[in-house]
């Protein structure tokens, strides 16, 4: 166990090697819910699930040394989820969720087919920006593969009659390389979404789990209070929804314990990891009370 000193609730793990205690003398409930993306971003995930289920163990597992999913085909992706899902399994994770657009439109299906254990993906929040009152565009960014594949043509054919989708390459690796904001992340953005910013927007759409920690750079280049809407919390209560169904939650009274596991052999990844986490963890209301922010 690589623990960092003074953070008791955090596990920094490599893929190889169990955390003591997570494989072996736990009853069913206790057992952790697994989270996997294809690097920080899903962490934005995990932070809501530590609002909401507090008291839950949690394993995240970065594929940082495959990262990004989105440039890479269908066929790629579901190879590189199985992995994961995989190093999940072996640790008796009790759920998993995709925390990851791009890995939920290629493999969720397929793994619900495979698995007995709860699934639970992530989806542009698209459904709940069409039902906002005003009028202009809504902009769902999101990875090139996530727009292109049938999930998200069904959800454009059902909600999307003012929907634009905006494919953003490059900035998941801001994320990445924890650039959140500065010159150069506002200059991409700008480029990406150049076309819109001197046009009515209604709302704009967070369709990748990277993109909520670049939330205030994005907010800075439309007009106060336009919603910024991201998927996070509508997929965590369905996570609930799912245990409770199952009779899954935990029924621990202390808060549970993270661990962190990572592809890369960088071991600063796993730093960069719980930096990102404790980023969520002080984020507060009063940060985000100009963006009339509106989660699914």
């Amino acid at each position: 166990r690589l623990e960092k000193p003074g953070a008791s609730r955090y596990n920094l793990q490599r893929m190889n090697g169990a955390p003591p205690g997570i494989s072996e003398g736990f009853t069913l409930d206790q057992r952790p819910v697994g989270l996997l993306d294809s690097g920080l971003g899903g962490i934005s995930v995990l932070g809501e699930a530590l609002r909401q289920l507090p008291n839950e163990d949690y394993v995240y597992y970065g594929d940082t040394a495959n990262a990004p999913y989105g440039d890479k085909t269908p066929e790629e992706v579901l190879g590189l989820v199985h992995q994961a899902v995989e190093r999940l399994i072996e640790l008796r994770c009790k759920a998993i969720v995709i925390a990851c657009n791009t890995a939920t439109s290629v493999s969720a299906g397929k793994l619900r087919q495979e698995l007995a254990l709860p699934i639970i993906g992530m989806e542009p929040a698209l459904k709940p920006a069409s039902l906002l009152p005003g009028e202009g565009k809504i902009l769902v960014m999101a990875t090139r593969v996530t727009l292109a594949l049938p999930k998200f043509q069904a959800l454009m054919a059902q909600y999307g009659r003012d929907a634009v989708p905006v494919p953003c390459p490059g900035l998941m690796e801001c994320v990445e390389r924890g650039e959140l904001e500065g010159p150069q992340v506002t200059a991409l953005l700008r480029q990406l979404l150049g076309p819109w910013l001197s046009q009515p927007v209604k709302a704009v759409v967070l369709g990748c789990t990277h993109y909520p920690f670049l939330r205030k750079a994005i907010a800075a280049l439309f007009p106060e209070g336009t919603p910024l809407i991201d998927g996070n919390a509508g997929s965590v209560r369905q996570l609930r929804r799912r245990l409770e169904e199952q009779d899954l939650l935990s029924d621990r009274q202390e808060p549970g314990r993270i661990t962190f596991l990572s592809s890369s052999e960088d071991p600063s990844v796993l730093q960069r990891m719980q930096t990102m986490l404790e980023l969520c963890a002080n984020e507060s209301e009063s940060a985000r009370a100009g963006e009339k922010e509106v989660r699914s």
